[in-house]
């Protein structure tokens, strides 16, 4: 869903383009180009000819001559390409570089709204003296509004606060003035304090998350103090939170039941009667004169809400009338998870974790899981990996069948064109050199292997594929017109060299601008494609050469039958 609109408009594209070859640029060929004009083109043409015959033609003469060998190094040079995978990692989208970030501010369980409101100030002071910072707004109970189209919050608690930091552009000091506040705030021991940078890609909590299943909450509790203890101490993970870690403070009742049934009090009575007097219920909903609604809440005066002392004025009702609370219940202060998370009937608590800069995600998530494993689960209880690892999973996972239809209908393609496997084969040959070329783009560049790259890498066997086919299909037609194998094979490499050419150099053209601009969306799927156009255009002149003189060797070619 993310990106459906960048095939649908390729698809687009290329059926207009189809069209228009078809039609409209014959018509303007006929009308515009000169008649009298060199069979070998205009001067630059010539030159680039020249330099075609002059640089290429040896290469693929010594490749012709030695085939094994030439087939050899172009293995052991993809190999060394596909060496570079772990080098590089893989993310599943990357860091969206928009010019504001958000400061997630937690405070102690309990924590009432005026401490809540200091902590959020002490984001607003550390950020006084940056320059950089065009603007600040600040939310004290609840989470921001909806401000990046990914990350939403409607969780409201008096003791959570968010900030919006605001800059006047992202730059390349932009991350540091956000380690600078990391800095400053984890001096605080007020609140936890966690600095999110936007990421493209669907919603997640964190990039590392750890779901601890099963069925009683003191043993999650102690897991997940394991887990969160572990967490910390891998390289890479910072700002490791523990929904379970500290207890939130109640009131117990502290109720008698059995008195309660002497008395005549049904069960669920006093609980009832409690939240009436204390929270409060519906009673009914009030319209002013401009038309706007509001509900009418009945319980005790808010001045003493907070007063313990409150329940001894409460009375739950009774078969013998109104029975004192504080005859069947002693009231006691003790502690409960903030919350319970439940999944399919089962306990869930979460431990997650943010990525330290310069870490890579899939691999500082390969090394939680390793650790955790460490962990002691008793019977009915597991680990669930969340986070960006499922995200990726799941995107990952539906896009494999989509490539291997997509790869197999193209050689079905090939197939129908040619009739036979082996020039099918051939024309194949060619993805594993582009891919060689995606990857060393992506490590020169510093990019990993996104969700957008692996796009790239599909789009980019289509126009190898492409290229590839104008050799094969013309090499076989110069076999079928009678040319030996090999006086077939140099010419048509030469032959088909420039069209190649400027294929390429078209292409690669048209993404530099979307390369160049810094885009940590769409810039890793420019990169792949224009790194293995340039690898595919420069080693495919030779390799699949070389592939068709050793496959199509010694068998017959279709010759062509000319009519009477």
């Amino acid at each position: 869903k993310f990106t459906r609109s960048l095939p649908v408009a390729v698809l687009g594209t290329v059926a207009a383009s189809l069209l228009v070859s078809l039609t409209i640029v014959p018509f303007l060929a006929s009308r515009i180009l000169p008649r009298t004009e060199s069979e070998h083109g205009n001067r630059f043409l010539q030159a680039v000819n020249t330099g075609i015959h002059r640089f290429y033609q040896p290469v693929l003469h010594w490749g012709l001559t030695h085939p094994r060998r030439a087939m050899i190094a172009a293995t052991a040079l993809i190999i060394s390409g596909f060496g570079l995978v772990p080098l590089i990692g893989s993310s599943l989208f990357p860091p969206a570089e928009t010019p504001y970030f958000l400061v997630q501010v937690t405070a102690s369980e309990g924590t009432a709204i005026p401490g809540t409101d200091r902590a959020v100030q002490a984001v607003e002071a550390a950020l006084k003296d940056e320059a950089d910072v065009a603007a600040v707004m600040s939310n004290v109970g609840r989470g921001n509004p909806q401000i990046f189209y990914n990350q939403r919050n409607f969780d409201q608690r008096s003791n959570i606060g968010e900030v919006l930091v605001v800059l006047k552009q992202w730059d390349e000091g932009s991350p540091a003035l956000v380690e600078r506040l990391r800095a400053r705030l984890a001096a605080d021991p007020n609140a936890q304090y966690v600095v999110k940078i936007f990421q493209n890609g669907p919603p997640i909590d964190a990039p590392i998350q750890v779901r601890i299943v099963g069925p009683e909450l003191p043993v999650l509790k102690r897991l997940a103090g394991e887990v969160e203890q572990v967490m910390r101490a891998v390289p890479g993970t910072r700002d490791v939170r523990n929904a379970v870690a500290v207890d939130q403070p109640r009131l117990n009742l502290g109720l008698d039941n059995d008195k309660a049934s002497l008395l005549g009090v049904a069960p669920g009575a006093p609980r009832r009667a409690l939240r009436l007097a204390l929270a409060g219920e519906n009673a009914g909903r009030f319209r002013d004169v401009e038309g706007d609604s509001y509900n009418v809440v009945v319980r005790l005066p808010l001045a003493e809400r907070h007063d313990v002392r409150v329940l001894d004025d409460i009375y739950v009702p009774g078969s013998r009338g109104a029975v004192p609370l504080r005859e069947i219940a002693a009231p006691f202060l003790d502690s409960a998870p903030p919350r319970i998370n439940r999944d399919r009937q089962s306990r869930i608590v979460y431990v997650d974790a943010q990525i330290a800069e310069g870490f890579l995600t899939a691999k500082v998530n390969k090394a939680v899981v390793e650790a955790i494993q460490k962990v002691k689960l008793p019977e009915g209880y597991r680990f669930d990996i969340g986070g960006e690892a499922e995200t990726a999973a799941r995107s990952f996972g539906g896009l494999g069948p989509i490539i291997a239809l997509a790869v197999f209908g193209i050689l079905a393609v090939l197939v129908i064109e040619f009739g036979r496997f082996r020039e099918t084969l051939v024309v194949a040959g060619v993805i594993p050199l582009g891919l060689f070329g995606g990857l060393v783009a992506l490590f020169l560049t510093g990019n990993s292997l996104s969700y957008t790259a692996v796009i790239g890498f599909v789009a980019l066997i289509g126009i190898e594929i492409k290229n590839s086919l104008l050799l094969v299909d013309f090499t076989t037609q110069l076999r079928a017109a009678g040319r030996p194998l090999r006086d077939a094979i140099e010419e048509a490499g030469e032959v088909r060299f420039l069209p190649v050419l400027l294929t390429s150099v078209t292409a690669i053209g048209g993404l530099l601008p979307l390369a160049l601009s810094g885009s940590g969306l769409y810039g890793p799927l420019a990169w792949v494609i224009i790194g293995g156009l340039v690898s595919s255009t420069l080693l495919s002149r030779v390799v699949t050469p070389v592939m068709y003189l050793l496959i199509v060797r010694g068998k017959p070619a279709e010759t062509t039958v000319q009519p009477d």
